[in-house]
């Protein structure tokens, strides 16, 4: 039953005449059941209305359990709503969290891909222009090496330590016959060492005249440096040299400048040139040091110095006398032949090789002795 019929039903009960409020009738006179009749009228409609307002209380009291009963159960699915609600806010705040996620991550890895992409063709054009530049300088180093074998190959077959060209190396010649040029000529140790040989040796007697027997020991020495060649002095091979032979011939009176001399040599740094007949000025250091055309600076003695020496790229230049320069020449004979073997230059026997060392060893020895060509 709806509100609205209920309350029309409780007005048209309140306007409805109350039953119990009649006054009782007095009796006609002549009449005496009339008195009875009345009052059993009165007791009837008296549980009417009884009836009546009890049936009134019990529509009022299942309207007001109605009333709560939809109220709590309004209430529970407002409740409910109202979780769900929640529920649904949250997980769209939760969603909504994830999709910023994903959005920051795929732009961070956006960027990264592009960075990284562009990094990769900075380092391949880097790598490109670095290997183009290594293939230039590679292929320019392959037309100078090429150069220099040819030259070096020329000059192992027209002039070797044993029979050197003198139409090659001019300054082998007498210093009458020598023609000097305007300036300085500069001959490094690679050459000047090995075409200087013979000048030291102006009548060699054959090899064929001469008795030979081969050391067991130096050669064995030999063999064992000639398999893996070097020229670190550490080998037995070489310290012998060293000890025996390259360390006494260029052991001069000025102690300081034969360990420069004797550094130079083995880093292939020295250079000999002839003096011209004028006076040359000295550069850069004292004339003490430096010597001159009538002083050797290695020797400290008064010699006419036909030759001066000047060690790396300095431009200093010391005066040196005729036997301090067979000396020099000789142990650079000896490095540039090792020199060439290490290059693999020379193709020869392994015993022709050994007497060839042993031929520069004797030359250094005789050199330290002070027997030297007098075209030096």
């Amino acid at each position: 039953m709806s509100l609205f019929s209920q309350a029309n039903f409780e007005e048209d009960g309140q306007n409805q005449p109350a039953v119990g409020h009649w006054k009782t009738l007095m009796p006609s006179k002549g009449s005496k059941e009339e008195p009875e009749t009345g009052c059993q009228d009165a007791r009837g409609v008296d549980e009417t209305q009884s009836t009546e307002q009890l049936n009134v209380s019990r529509l009022r009291s299942s309207s007001v359990e109605i009333r709560e009963k939809g109220s709590e159960f309004l209430k529970e699915e407002l409740h409910k709503a109202q979780k769900e609600l929640k529920l649904k806010d949250k997980e769209c705040e939760r969603l909504s969290k994830v999709r910023e996620q994903l959005e920051q991550e795929l732009e961070e890895l956006t960027a990264s891909l592009f960075e990284e992409a562009h990094k990769m063709v900075r380092e391949a054009n880097t790598k490109q222009a670095a290997s183009e530049k290594q293939l230039r300088e590679a292929r320019g180093k392959i037309d100078m090496l090429q150069a220099e074998v040819t030259a070096l190959k020329t000059l192992v077959i027209t002039s070797t330590p044993s029979s050197p060209n003198r139409e090659l190396h001019p300054q082998l010649q007498s210093p009458s016959k020598a023609v000097f040029r305007k300036g300085h000529g500069r001959n490094k140790s690679t050459s000047s060492a090995m075409v200087s040989a013979a000048s030291q040796n102006v009548t060699p007697e054959p090899v064929s005249h001469e008795c030979k027997e081969v050391d067991s020991i130096l050669f064995a020495e030999f063999q064992a440096w000639k398999e893996s060649p070097t020229l670190d002095k550490s080998c037995s091979f070489l310290d012998r040299i060293y000890r025996e032979d390259v360390g006494p011939c260029l052991d001069f009176t000025k102690q300081e400048l034969s360990e420069l001399v004797r550094v130079a040599v083995e880093q292939n740094t020295l250079t000999i040139e002839p003096v011209a007949s004028q006076t040359l000025p000295v550069v850069k250091v004292s004339a003490e040091e430096c010597g001159g055309p009538k002083k050797c600076a290695l020797s400290g003695l008064p010699r006419t110095c036909k030759h001066r020496i000047m060690l790396g790229d300095s431009g200093n230049y010391y005066y040196i006398s005729p036997s301090c320069r067979a000396r020099i020449t000789a142990v650079c004979n000896f490095f540039t032949y090792i020199r060439y073997i290490q290059q693999g230059l020379v193709r020869q026997d392994v015993e022709l090789m050994y007497w060839e060392v042993m031929r520069l060893r004797r030359e250094m020895s005789l050199a330290k002795l002070g027997f030297y060509p007098s075209e030096m």
